[in-house]
């Protein structure tokens, strides 16, 4: 019902920055809140940040101030800025929107991965 294409991820320093993008198509109207989430090798797949229909966000305390996450209803894409990048925030970084109601969905995009040397 949504599919979802990560792109944006790759190899950077320490205190870099990197801008992953989430595009969106299917039913877009229906989506009620997207988020991105990370997985690091041996560990759980965590949430990075989220945002509402309504706009509202919530971050990990992790990526707290270093991250922000937006989006573009226009081209059904949600971004993340990732600033000041750390070791630890190297994952493979996933969008996940969902619908609930009649239009219920889950849907998952590839993957892109994230990568930061110290």
């Amino acid at each position: 019902q949504v599919q979802l294409v990560e792109s944006g991820g790759g190899l950077v320093q320490a205190g870099g920055s990197l801008r992953l993008s989430c595009a969106a198509s299917g039913i877009v109207s229906r989506i009620s809140t997207t988020g991105w989430y990370r997985q690091a090798p041996g560990k759980q797949r965590e949430l990075v940040a989220g945002i509402t229909s309504g706009g509202s966000t919530n971050y990990a305390d992790s990526v707290n101030g270093r991250f922000t996450i937006s989006r573009d209803n226009a081209r059904a894409t949600v971004y993340l800025q990732m600033n000041s990048l750390k070791p630890e925030d190297t994952a493979v970084y996933y969008c996940n929107a969902r619908g609930y109601g009649v239009t219920k969905f889950d849907s998952w995009g590839q993957g892109t991965q994230v990568t930061v040397s110290s």
